[in-house]
């Protein structure tokens, strides 16, 4: 014999995969931020120094 899910732990289910997928995309953005952030705050700090400016001979 099988057994039916209750409608409440259907819902908690729901609720739980809805929670799942925002903590993974606020992971995904976490990372975004700080992997690529740091990148194109160095890529300006070069910038602002001259390093992409070709050489004066």
């Amino acid at each position: 014999m099988k057994k039916k899910k209750s409608k409440k732990n259907q819902i908690n289910s729901n609720l739980n995969d809805q929670k799942l997928g925002q903590t993974k995309n606020s992971a995904k953005l976490v990372l975004f931020v700080f992997g690529i952030g740091p990148i194109i705050g160095i890529i300006i700090f070069l910038y602002s120094k001259g390093f992409f400016n070709s050489p004066t001979i």
